[in-house]
């Protein structure tokens, strides 16, 4: 049986309250009682039992951050930017993903409502917010990450994907080319048909341009190479001269299918991409991308976290980051 609080008092010859305080406020409790509770800790290895302390303080130092797709590399450095800040302020954050499934995005919430979580950062699924809505109506604090929560009782950050959009068709435009297709999916997540409008209205400003759609069922790679075999099956005059993906993975995948059917990049067809993750740089032949600040935001989204629990009445900051276009040898 595991060694309790009440057997490390007997074998420090200390009271309960005192381990308590060594545990909890080592500086109210004399050096050598510290000492001596400290050796019978180890002596008999006590692990204190942080679920009953959280559930008598009501709160845990906990953050609940859940994120589309921790495959993605971008959700990655959101994660670690939030991590590394949350630990300026003695919070651990407890990772989770959606995988883009409103059913596993509601277990998590269950989940880490639950574990008492101190708040929680999330970049949700669809646009239906009533589960985040009543969790902030208990006192949750909840921000909202790579999504602008504008209008809504959440404090966000976010990066302005119909800005991004409209950068990387913008950019293919400019270099001549005409026949546009926009990769990417599901299409009902807010920033993959943010990042459509965006081209859809840069294609507009170009006479003569046109924008496809080909919607994928994922942002993977996998899916990037399924839709890339699919393209490279028309004849080649159906095919696009340059295509926009909707992050760097469907664009990875993209150059793989093109290069295994011999299509030039970027003479055939020019490549754009999304997020300008490590990858993107290191491709076979380096791709364009639109950069987002993902440090940035992780860090920014933990300190708006810190600011809603401390002034829970105040009224939400939003925080809109602009993108970058980083332009490489796949459109150039």
């Amino acid at each position: 049986m595991a060694a309790g609080i009440r057997d490390v008092a007997a074998a420090a010859s200390v009271s309960v309250g005192t381990v308590s305080n060594v545990l909890n406020a080592p500086e109210r409790v004399a050096p050598a009682t510290v000492a001596r509770v400290q050796a019978a800790i180890e002596k008999l290895g006590f692990v204190r039992n942080d679920a009953a302390r959280q559930l008598r303080a009501g709160q845990s130092r906990c953050v609940g951050l859940l994120v589309l797709d921790v495959g993605n590399p971008f959700f990655t450095d959101v994660a670690r930017s939030a991590e590394l800040q949350a630990a300026q302020h003695n919070l651990v954050v407890l990772l989770g993903t959606s995988d883009d499934d409103p059913r596993r995005e509601r277990t998590y919430l269950d989940t880490f409502e639950e574990q008492r979580v101190f708040g929680l950062l999330i970049s949700p699924v669809g646009e239906d917010l009533d589960r985040l809505l009543a969790l902030h109506r208990r006192g949750v604090p909840v921000v909202l990450v790579d999504r602008d929560g504008t209008g809504t009782p959440f404090a966000s950050v976010a990066v302005d994907d119909v800005a991004g959009g409209r950068l990387a068709a913008h950019h293919l435009c400019e270099r001549g080319r005409r026949r546009i297709a926009y990769v990417g999916g599901p299409l009902g997540l807010r920033q993959v048909a943010d990042r459509l409008a965006g081209a859809r209205a840069a294609v507009d400003e170009f006479p003569g341009a046109t924008l496809e759609v080909v919607p994928t069922d994922e942002a993977s790679v996998l899916a990037g190479r399924a839709a890339g075999e699919q393209l490279c099956a028309r004849p080649v005059e159906q095919r696009p001269d340059a295509v926009f993906c909707a992050n760097d993975l469907l664009a990875i995948g993209m150059l793989q299918a093109l290069a295994g059917n011999g299509v030039g990049v970027p003479g055939d067809v020019a490549l754009m991409g999304y997020d300008d993750i490590d990858f993107a740089r290191s491709a076979a032949v380096p791709l364009s991308s639109i950069r987002q600040p993902s440090a940035e935001i992780g860090a920014t989204a933990l300190d708006l976290l810190i600011t809603s629990a401390e002034s829970p009445k105040a009224e939400p900051n939003h925080v809109m980051f602009r993108p970058e276009l980083v332009a490489r040898a796949s459109t150039t």
